[in-house]
């Protein structure tokens, strides 16, 4: 996405094209809306996690005079994208001429070169309100029953026009709208092999398919991604998705949004792997983190298939992201082992 997106297209185009230091954005939010409205920027692209940020740390004095109004489209991709982050975001800067149909979303990859859903411009994207406790456990994005939670998922747009996706399930059968499975694609655009590594090309291309090792579901045309498939997590034979689990660790009172990260490590004593989730508070309270914590069990053990146990809580800064503001999950598992045994 960065290299073809935000540096080829824009150069071969002819376009005025802005670079900043993801390092220099992290420690000053506000100059990227600063910069936006300086060079009259009109399409950007953002991880989800940035949303977030954005709205949670930028404040009303940095943004004297910024003007957002000749933005066109602002992606949200690189992850799985959340409608409560769209929201946020939205609702922190439509005071500086932003407008919600500039809030589009995208999936993406390198294999593709690298376009494989776009919102259409000019448009909302779609928003599924489903069953949470059947997409959790079961694995099926049903319309919610009354009196359950709702989770609301976010699309990542259709199609473009030169690809095709479909749902496959883990024999390789195309699954309906609604199953939640492995997203294949295939397109005139598509890698046809990995360079010199002949047992990773293997794995990913099956009958003129590219297998992505996302995870997700369609439903009338429009693509909503769930996670990675080596993300998930294996607990006594149930697959447990982190970012599933993230999700309800936002809805705890005293955890924010992108600070917290949910990962597995293995239990030798009972055979299977354990959960564990990290999660960045404010507050150095002792008995303030404890009621975190238990808060952050109970709200979990409740709603998903898991008795959660290993809370972690740390202060801000601890988790670890990629240069593009995504979280490191195999980082943050490094990092928490090598505290735990210290």
């Amino acid at each position: 996405m960065g290299l073809i997106a935000g540096f080829l297209m824009p150069v071969l185009s002819a376009n005025t094209l802005v670079l900043m230091s993801p390092f220099d954005w992290v420690r000053a939010p506000y100059k990227l809306m600063q910069s936006i409205s300086k060079y009259h920027g009109t399409l950007a692209w953002l991880p989800n996690f940035s949303y977030n940020f954005c709205a949670q740390k930028i404040r009303e004095r940095d943004m004297a005079g910024v003007d957002l109004s000749g933005l066109r489209v602002l992606t949200n991709c690189s992850e799985p994208v959340k409608w409560e982050s769209h929201q946020a975001f939205y609702e922190k800067f439509k005071n500086y001429g932003l407008r919600e149909e500039t809030l589009n979303c995208s999936y993406a990859m390198a294999e593709n070169v690298f376009g494989v859903t776009q919102t259409p411009p000019g448009t909302l994207p779609k928003v599924d309100e489903i069953d949470r406790e059947a997409y959790i456990n079961q694995r099926v994005a049903r319309e919610p029953l009354a009196g359950k939670a709702v989770l609301k998922m976010m699309s990542s747009g259709r199609a473009l026009p030169n690809t095709r996706i479909r749902i496959f399930d883990e024999k390789g059968k195309e699954l309906p709208d609604r199953v939640i499975g492995e997203i294949a694609l295939q397109s005139d655009c598509m890698l046809t092999a990995y360079y010199n590594r002949p047992d990773a090309t293997e794995k990913a291309l099956r009958d003129g398919w590219y297998l992505t090792g996302d995870y997700g579901y369609s439903l009338d045309g429009e693509i909503f991604v769930s996670g990675r498939k080596k993300d998930m997590i294996i607990v006594g034979g149930k697959n447990v998705y982190p970012q599933d689990l993230e999700s309800l660790a936002y809805e705890v009172p005293g955890i924010h949004a992108g600070r917290a990260v949910a990962f597995g490590i293995e239990d030798e004593k009972a055979g299977t792997e354990e959960v564990v989730i990290v999660a960045e508070v404010d507050s150095d309270d002792e008995m303030e983190r404890q009621h975190i914590a238990d808060a952050l069990r109970r709200h979990v053990s409740q709603n998903s298939v898991i008795a959660l146990r290993h809370v972690h809580l740390v202060g801000p800064k601890w988790i670890v992201k990629t240069s593009s503001g995504k979280t490191a999950r195999s980082a943050n598992r490094e990092k928490f082992l090598q505290e735990l045994t210290a």
